[in-house]
């Protein structure tokens, strides 16, 4: 189960590691970027690693196991970086890295409903310490919440037509797993308005994940806060994979006068890397550099 991390050369080319750095990998996942800051940066350059899923942190450990005290696990959201920071005494760092996707582990065998392949538990939290879960969204919101969160937060054209289905499903039996949910998507929507490329329940599903972990109030919370916590000239790498993401990186970046914009247009995964890795496709890396206060 070894996790290919994306655009991996590239972040690390940006990041440009060295011995007695602090770096920040803002979702550890499986491991894979902070293996290699790690590898770089030797022999005692650091890693504060954040992940709120204590699955992917426990598989991690193991992995970066050889590198011992030079990894700090931090089980928070990345949300949290500035108390985090400030209560084991950095001032600031030499690098942040946020890498937004979703690890092979929890799309194909975490079992929490992030993949609409096979029948799982509609759960979706990347904290299992977090109260709401995904089923409790699809059976208890409002027709009209459930059309917003597929509209804002999977751009879905099919919201309403979406929405209306999940209710009236819901008053025959509840809907507990995600073959349910994909059933009745697809039913809503006639064959000839499914897209060409992605299963017609793909936004559906990035849109519940994003509304039960509240992805978007937390990016937003560490793009205001991470360019306070970068040295002059650090660079601050964040890895996204969908549009409503990639803007919000952009117009973050463009707005803050500590970041100085190396990425005019994101960079993408290159032919070899996509022949590899194809989950890659749809990656894009955005890079900026702290300025002194324009």
């Amino acid at each position: 189960m070894m996790h290919q991390p994306v655009l991996l050369e590239e972040v690390i080319s940006f990041l440009s590691p060295v011995s007695g750095g602090i770096y920040v990998d803002t979702n550890l996942g499986l491991g894979g970027h902070t293996e290699r800051i790690l590898r770089e940066s030797e022999p005692d350059g650091r890693v504060i690693a954040f992940d709120w899923d204590q699955e992917a942190m426990d598989l991690a450990r193991k992995r970066l196991a050889p590198f011992g005290e030079r990894v700090d696990f931090v089980g928070q959201n990345f949300a949290d970086l500035t108390q985090y920071l400030a209560s084991v005494g950095i001032a600031q760092v030499d690098g942040i890295l946020c890498d937004l996707g979703l690890s092979s582990y929890q799309l194909d065998t975490s079992g929490r409903g992030f993949s609409f392949k096979g029948s799982q538990p509609l759960d979706m939290r990347m904290d299992n310490r977090q109260k709401l879960v995904a089923r409790d969204l699809v059976n208890t919101a409002s027709e009209e919440e459930l059309a917003d969160i597929f509209f804002y937060f999977g751009e879905e054209r099919q919201a309403r037509r979406m929405a209306a289905a999940i209710m009236e499903a819901r008053k025959k039996e509840g809907i507990q797993t995600t073959d349910q949910l994909v059933a009745i998507v697809e039913q809503s929507v006639p064959r000839k308005f499914h897209p060409p490329k992605i299963h017609v329940a793909t936004k559906v599903f990035q849109a519940l994940r994003i509304a039960v972990n509240q992805e978007f109030a937390n990016l937003i919370t560490l793009l205001k806060a991470a360019p306070e916590m970068l040295k002059n000239d650090a660079k601050f790498c964040v890895i996204s994979f969908h549009s409503l993401e990639d803007r919000l990186v952009k117009r973050a970046f463009g707005e803050s006068p500590l970041l100085e914009v190396l990425t005019k247009r994101p960079v993408v995964a290159g032919d070899e890397e996509l022949m590899n890795n194809p989950r890659a496709r749809s990656a894009k890396l955005r890079v900026a550099k702290k300025v002194k206060r324009r």
